[in-house]
């Protein structure tokens, strides 16, 4: 899939309630991460703070 500038995060099956749109966005190659629920949040601050580094504004 192109990159068009976007970084994708989804949730991991074994937290899912629910696994259809993560299992689908993991098969066209959508992704760039796959995290588990309860590491989301600190994995998403993680992203935004090395785009802050690298001089991206967020």
């Amino acid at each position: 899939m192109p990159a068009i500038g976007a970084y994708n995060f989804a949730q991991d099956e074994a937290t899912c309630v629910v696994f259809g749109m993560p299992k689908e966005a993991i098969a066209v190659g959508a992704l760039d991460e796959i995290v588990p629920l309860h590491d989301m949040a600190k994995r998403v601050m993680m992203h935004l703070t090395s785009m802050g580094r690298q001089g991206i504004r967020v």
